[in-house]
């Protein structure tokens, strides 16, 4: 991706998270980026590409800061692995925050806006398959159809606990608590 595209993908999720999806013009995300909206245009076709690209640039984002690691650091297992990436969507960070709030307008723009259920449904669709298969390697004896099936009450449940985080209703130690509890919870039901 060209450094304009990401100065460009970047300025939309602030500019989603700070106004919602409704509130991003193409002439304030042209301010924001310091791009003229012809870029723009050049770039993402129309206002839904803009949505799209967004979409697609905050779950690479999130991926990159729920993954990497120090240089040299020791692989944790997967039990671990599994609770420390979904925590960390779960972390008072300006990116982690950025994100999460533009992932939840996006999510709640899909419901009206039938273009951007496809992309959302493939991305949740992968970081479900992701968390998965951290599930099936934390219990090797737990039946695939079963881990697919806790990593999407997780990743639904990380959601809705994000949103409330987001929107002042639950504070995060309480949300990471009630994660972490539920982490628990889907894998010892695995291990039965």
């Amino acid at each position: 991706m060209s450094d304009r595209r990401i100065t460009i993908m970047e300025a939309a999720a602030r500019v989603i998270a700070r106004r919602g999806v409704r509130g991003l013009r193409v002439e304030e995300l042209a301010a924001e980026a310091g791009v003229s909206t012809g870029l723009i245009y050049y770039h993402f076709k129309d206002r839904t590409g803009v949505l799209r690209a967004t979409l697609g640039f905050i779950n690479d984002r999130a991926d990159r800061y729920t993954t990497e690691r120090e240089p040299g650091a020791a692989p944790m297992p997967a039990r671990a692995e599994l609770t420390h990436r979904l925590l960390l969507e779960l972390q008072d960070d300006p990116i982690v925050r950025e994100n999460s709030t533009a992932w939840n307008e996006l999510c709640a723009s899909a419901v009206f806006d039938e273009s951007l259920r496809s992309d959302l449904a493939n991305a949740t669709a992968e970081w479900s398959v992701e968390i998965g298969d951290l599930i099936a390697e934390a219990v090797p004896s737990a039946p695939p159809r079963a881990a697919r099936a806790a990593a999407e009450r997780l990743t639904a449940l990380l959601e809705g606990l994000s949103g409330r985080w987001l929107a002042g209703i639950l504070p995060i130690s309480h949300a990471r608590d009630l994660l972490t509890e539920a982490i628990e919870t889907e894998l010892s039901r695995l291990e039965r």
